[in-house]
């Protein structure tokens, strides 16, 4: 298995779509927060989720979903007219049997990017063992980790997360951003202290959502994936 690792979102927004993905298998993180919000609620018995990259979009497709749940945010906050914003822990109840239609500024984009993708993977801290289980299953030539960013800016907390993700995989052959990534993890002792020094965790503990913080940052606490086909995202348990 060959890894690379996108750090920055200029490459997803530049790059990406110029990329033959069609034998790559991508693993998209937004630690902080939308994909642990996402592999929380799949936890929680939703059923389907899907990224959308603007607001315009989601209301459009609950327009042809009217029971789905309206998800998401922008500058952190929830949306105006959504039920739920972006935070795990709003993921836990209500969610049980539900489509989940959301948007996020990076989470999102970063997903529907890869979905030319031979597969594609949502990850957090909160699964990377279940999906690094999932990649062991199938062990594809090429693995593309996909770290969403911060607006415009690298985000260490998914450069942690994409190290975790190539220390539990062992695998020999890594290009230099994975190098780099898994050489980032080994600066800190657990997740949780790489994500409260991340510019996210100071933000978030800064506007009194620590408990977000420190609930991403619970490492392989489900054992549970989620794989985007056709633009939704459902369970896979490994």
């Amino acid at each position: 298995m060959h890894i690379d690792v996108i750090l920055h979102p200029a490459e997803i927004a530049t790059l990406l779509p110029a990329r033959n993905l069609s034998t790559t298998t991508c693993v998209v993180f937004d630690v902080l927060r939308a994909t642990s919000s996402m592999i929380t609620a799949l936890a929680h018995g939703a059923t389907e989720i899907h990224p959308v990259r603007t607001i315009e979009e989601a209301h459009a497709l609950k327009v042809r979903m009217p029971s789905a749940m309206l998800g998401g945010e922008r500058q952190g906050d929830i949306i105006p007219g959504f039920e739920v914003g972006n935070s795990p822990l709003e993921y836990r109840e209500r969610v049980r049997g539900r489509q989940i239609i959301t948007t996020t500024t990076n989470g999102t984009i970063a997903l529907r990017a890869c979905e030319s993708a031979q597969r594609v993977l949502v990850g957090a801290v909160l699964n990377i063992a279940a999906v690094a289980n999932v990649l062991r299953q199938t062990w594809p030539d090429r693995l593309l980790i996909v770290c969403a960013g911060t607006f415009s800016d690298f985000a260490l907390e998914d450069a942690v997360a994409a190290g975790l993700l190539i220390g539990y995989l062992g695998a020999e052959s890594l290009s230099d951003s994975a190098h780099a990534a898994l050489a980032v993890t080994r600066l800190y002792a657990e997740p949780l202290s790489a994500l409260r020094a991340s510019r996210n965790g100071h933000v978030l503990m800064g506007t009194g959502r620590q408990a977000d913080v420190e609930w991403c940052a619970q490492l392989s606490l489900y054992n549970i994936v989620g794989e985007m086909q056709s633009a939704v995202v459902r369970p896979l348990t490994p």
